[in-house]
């Protein structure tokens, strides 16, 4: 009756296998790599990096402050790649992309006296978006983060 590697189409695993193999897909059918130079295989690994990173942050949506952060990353740099000479940065920032988390507090406060606000910084720095973040919200983005990095 229930098969064990038949996956629910809605959950987070199946979503991101069906984007992460379509992109796979599409890298596989661009140009192939004519030789095994070190360039050429870190530039293969790259796109098959962000590729994993973008079904990632598409898998989950914008539900979350680290996909919406994501993705913004992603798209400013592909953004960047289409149009290197205009010089023109976007009108777009960080905040405005995630606007869904405009009423946090964005501030640490430094006067607790816990010993947490180093670690809390490093956090920041490795969740995407935690710049932003609150403790609270950084610790359940933190934990939401690093399960969609165990399904990838």
């Amino acid at each position: 009756m229930n098969n064990p590697h038949h996956l629910n189409p809605t959950s987070l695993k199946s979503r991101f296998t069906t984007r992460f193999l379509r992109a796979l897909t599409k890298i596989r059918a661009q140009k192939p790599i004519s030789s095994s130079s070190p360039t050429e295989i870190f530039r293969r690994y790259r796109r098959i990096k962000v590729a994993a990173d973008k079904s990632m942050a598409y898998s989950v949506r914008s539900r979350r402050i680290w996909s919406r952060a994501m993705l913004w990353k992603l798209r400013s740099r592909s953004y960047r790649r289409q149009d290197p000479c205009s010089g023109r940065r976007s009108g777009k920032t960080n905040q405005a992309i995630m606007k869904k988390s405009s009423n946090e507090n964005t501030t640490t406060r430094r006067e607790d006296g816990v010993g947490f606000v180093e670690e809390a910084d490093e956090l920041r720095q490795l969740v995407p978006g935690g710049e932003t973040m609150n403790l609270c919200n950084l610790l359940d983005e933190t934990a939401h983060y690093i399960k969609c990095l165990t399904t990838q």
